[in-house]
């Protein structure tokens, strides 16, 4: 009785399928990478446009808060 007891609360949880569209993967990705760009890139990664784009973000680092030197 035990057996039968144990086995009748056995719970099956699956999880369903959920399809995810293409350019929600290619937002991630990019959004991803906006983010490093904006608070870590210092030109290891993008080089001489580093440097523009670090200086572009250089304050808004200070304002979120993101140290950067």
């Amino acid at each position: 009785m035990a057996a039968e007891t144990a086995s009748s609360l056995t719970l099956e949880t699956t999880l369903p399928q959920v399809d995810v569209p293409a350019w929600a993967w290619l937002v991630v990705a990019f959004s991803v990478f906006a983010i490093y760009v904006v608070t870590m890139e210092n030109g290891a990664l993008l080089g001489a446009t580093a440097e523009t784009i670090h200086e572009f973000f250089h304050h808004g680092r200070h304002f979120g808060a993101v140290p950067c030197h």
